[in-house]
């Protein structure tokens, strides 16, 4: 790869998009695929939401906007905050952005001085890690277990900690895993010293449990959360960062510089998002949980151990390592041959870390009538493996 900075160099594949890229050369091709590899709502975005944003268009909404956001948008996430997890979040705390990553951006940039250290769990989500090291700083693993439900464990931060360490980065419900942290490990996360990063995107898509802000137990504390996923919104690049009210405007001097503000029309869509979309979105979890629990059944009806099920966001992590052993390991190149055998696009593990080589991500966001396809092709697959 020929870049003309080192940092560019630096950044890694995000390997997901190699599969998907591949499956849609194959649909071109004429082949039906079943999509269990990208982590999008395959459910359109909520009526009432499109509409805002229509009637902002047809109300000349198109300028630029306050850096922060619109006072109407940072207001609304305020109290959706003081309703969903009884927290006080200052309207001035929230800087809205183009999506969740720009978000992460600007608080990497902000917070992370060359040769820091942010702590990760190992699987966690693959971006992370290229932010980080972007910044000039550097991820540091905790590997958890399966059998753990890969469970973050406080003690096991603690052993890393050293004097480079500026922040614990925590996303619960996890991608790739799907589970949650407890209740008691989130507060002793918090209180180990540093800096909490908390990405909530997945927050709202919880089944049968209760999902906890950070803000709940400490304000020493950056949240990362937008609209992407929650509201089928992916398309719309509207995202949002809370942080301690004195570190906002160096944040906005940021944002300032960077993107200006976020797109005006989405913000409005954002509005009616937090407003007007519930009965939409407790329908779409539902239908989610639905399709969870059956996929769940399936993997487990076909052979696969899964030792703690997830409870959150739009995914499973199944351990294929002995399957991934005719490739030397390589979940990457299991997920392709499972791609041009079974026709079905998975993730593989090693996108998410070392922690998760030799498993396979399998993303339930597709109709349960596609689900039943992929799994009966998935259980052919499985019987044929050699």
């Amino acid at each position: 790869m020929e870049c003309i900075s080192k940092r560019a160099c630096e950044i890694t594949p995000f390997l997901v998009m190699d599969v998907l890229e591949a499956a849609q050369k194959m649909e071109r091709e004429g082949k039906n695929i079943i999509h269990m590899e990208i982590g999008e709502p395959d459910f359109d975005t909520p009526e009432c939401i499109k509409k805002a944003c229509c009637e902002a268009l047809d109300k000349g909404e198109t300028h630029y906007t306050h850096s922060l956001g619109i006072p109407e948008l940072r207001d609304a996430i305020s109290k959706y905050h003081k309703e969903r997890y009884n927290v006080d979040v200052d309207p001035g705390q929230i800087i809205v952005t183009q999506g969740t990553s720009p978000a992460m951006l600007l608080l990497f940039t902000f917070i992370l001085d060359q040769g820091d250290n942010v702590i990760t769990s190992d699987p966690c989500y693959a971006c992370y890690d290229n932010f980080i090291n972007f910044a000039g700083a550097n991820p540091v693993k905790v590997l958890t277990s399966e059998d753990d439900g890969f469970q973050f464990r406080p003690e096991e931060i603690k052993k890393v900690i050293t004097d480079k360490t500026k922040a614990i980065l925590i996303n619960s419900p996890s991608n790739p895993t799907g589970t949650l942290l407890s209740p008691e490990n989130m507060k002793k996360i918090a209180e180990l010293g540093p800096w909490i990063i908390s990405d909530e995107i997945y927050h709202g898509l919880v089944y049968g449990e209760q999902e906890h802000s950070i803000l709940e137990y400490t304000d020493h504390a950056f949240v990362l959360n937008g609209f992407s996923k929650l509201f089928a919104m992916t398309g719309w690049r509207l995202g949002y960062l809370i942080a301690p009210k004195k570190y906002v405007r160096p944040l906005q001097k940021l944002c300032q510089n960077f993107f200006i503000s976020a797109n005006t029309m989405a913000q409005w869509a954002g509005v009616a998002a937090l407003t007007e979309s519930w009965d939409d979105v407790n329908r779409i979890k539902d239908i989610y949980n639905e399709r969870r629990k059956f996929l769940v059944k399936r993997l487990r009806e076909i052979g696969f151990d899964i030792k703690v099920e997830p409870t959150g966001a739009f995914y499973i992590l199944v351990n294929m390592k002995s399957y991934a052993e005719k490739f030397e390991g390589s979940s990457y190149k299991l997920a392709f041959d499972i791609l041009e055998k079974a026709e079905i696009g998975v993730t593989p593990g090693i996108d998410f870390g070392e922690g998760a080589e030799g498993f396979i991500r399998f993303s339930y966001a597709n109709s349960i009538e596609n689900l039943e396809e992929g799994m009966n092709r998935f259980e052919k697959y499985v019987k044929e493996f050699k």
